[in-house]
């Protein structure tokens, strides 16, 4: 993909009345725009106070303008950011100038993808500014600025330099064969191949838990109707989302709302209660809960203090065995004395007494669902390096093309058919950093981006 020559500006904050707005310029025209519109020649890296005049003449507004020169911008283009008040009038008028003194509109992305292909960045690092963007709770946001900072990257490096070194090792013995080479030792290869494909495994399995920081832990409250699971969700969520009726399966459908608890954030979803003896519409919503049941990352049982009874529901007791799951006695304000332990619950289920009515013990609750969701990080996450579906999807190739590898180096297959599957892994690794020249796959990345980024 060429390098583009083309000036191009974009209001880099979100569009409607604010404070403040930021209007961004890069590109090869940015100095000269700069000179045209505040005079002089303006210093580099400093906030300057400047009046932003049109083509014309006429004053638009009183702003702070900033020049940062390439390669040391975020494009690694010369770039300018004019800060000007944030009404959507004023913003325009200047985009509306801009253009006319030779700017065009950025495409979506356009500014990171830019920074990309002047090497400002790998294309994974490109991938951390939106999850920064988005990040929903702390483990996220910090995850999102490991990878800003390039931990994938540099992860990604030390993978492929050992297997580069593998493959010329192997590469030797093809293209030199006459040469005095020391004897092809196949076992010191298949160490370091194992070696490489325990590392790929190991990104592998943080693909799960790099989904739950993205887009929250979906934690499904369930329980028989009436005891109080749509109480609780209104007191995690802090306002009344749900209908809360004395009248028992009120809820007919699940309602989702997501809502930060310590340094995560949760998807709660509110199911229809599980009835033993569910009327026809009733039992349309217990099958929508049986669904959620099956696709939760944690589970909340929901049991009233006052008839603590599990529910008859086999799906139910598997995810409680599964060490995914905590259990909200509920009521317990109107229980004369302590709460007494419901029968047949497994053990090492947390159990945490509490009333949604007064707020009794929720702070007991949302610290145990904070140590479950910290329990749903693998151990290759210990570097704090969590993948997406597009590294996923690079990094199986990667692994298919290592297996092919050890499996040929185990029999007496020519040693050439293992080089070709080694540079298949060589070229998987590199899609996740971008070093390969598919332009097809850059554009649509980067259309997934905001304007202005």
């Amino acid at each position: 993909m060429a390098l583009p020559s083309d000036t191009i500006a974009a209001l880099a904050t979100p569009p409607g009345t604010s404070a403040l707005a930021v209007i961004r310029v890069s590109g090869p025209d940015t100095q000269r725009l700069a000179r045209e519109i505040f005079g002089g020649a303006p210093l580099p890296r400093s906030a300057r106070h400047g009046r932003y005049r049109d083509r014309a003449g006429t004053e638009v507004d009183e702003v702070l303008f900033t020049v940062f020169a390439g390669p040391h911008s975020y494009t690694g283009e010369d770039s300018l950011e004019i800060s000007c008040h944030g009404n959507p009038f004023i913003a325009q008028r200047i985009l509306e100038d801009l253009f006319a003194r030779g700017c065009r509109p950025a495409e979506p992305g356009e500014y990171t993808q830019r920074a990309f292909l002047n090497g400002r960045m790998d294309l994974s690092q490109a991938e951390a500014v939106m999850d920064v963007i988005h990040a929903r709770g702390e483990r996220a946001l910090a995850a999102a600025q490991r990878m800003l900072c390039g931990a994938l990257g540099r992860h990604m490096q030390v993978l492929t330099d050992g297997l580069l070194g593998i493959l010329a090792r192997i590469e030797a013995y093809i293209d030199f064969p006459d040469e005095d080479l020391p004897p092809e030792d196949r076992g010191a290869v298949r160490g370091a191949l194992e070696s490489i494909q325990l590392g790929a495994c190991r990104l592998l399995a943080t693909q799960r838990y790099g989904d739950l920081l993205r887009d929250g832990i979906k934690t499904v409250i369930v329980g028989e109707p009436n005891v109080g699971k749509s109480s609780l969700l209104n007191r995690l969520v802090g306002s009344d989302r749900a209908i809360v009726s004395a009248e028992p399966g009120t809820t007919r459908d699940f309602i989702e709302e997501r809502v930060i608890i310590g340094p995560h954030c949760f998807r709660l979803i509110d199911t229809a209660g599980l009835n033993a003896a569910p009327g026809t519409v009733e039992k349309l919503g217990i099958e929508k809960t049986r669904e959620r049941l099956a696709e939760a990352d944690l589970v909340l049982l929901v049991l009233d203090a006052t008839r603590p009874t599990l529910p008859p529901e086999a799906r139910l007791a598997e995810r409680l065995l599964a060490g995914r799951a905590a259990v909200a006695l509920n009521k317990i304000d109107a229980l004369p004395g302590s709460p007494g332990l419901p029968p047949a619950l497994p053990a090492g289920v947390p159990l945490v007494p509490l009333s949604a009515a007064t707020g009794q013990g929720i702070e007991n609750l949302t610290g145990t669902l904070v140590r479950l969701a910290d329990a749903l990080c693998p151990e290759g996450g210990d570097d704090g390096i969590f993948i997406n579906a597009r590294h996923a999807h690079a990094l199986s190739e990667a692994r298919t093309c290592l297996a092919d590898a050890l499996t040929k180096l185990g029999g007496s297959g020519p040693i050439e058919l293992i080089a070709s599957d080694l540079r298949g892994a060589l070229d998987a690794f590199g899609e996740i950093s971008g070093k390969i020249d598919n332009e097809r796959m850059l554009d649509l990345l980067f259309a997934e981006f905001c304007i202005g980024k």
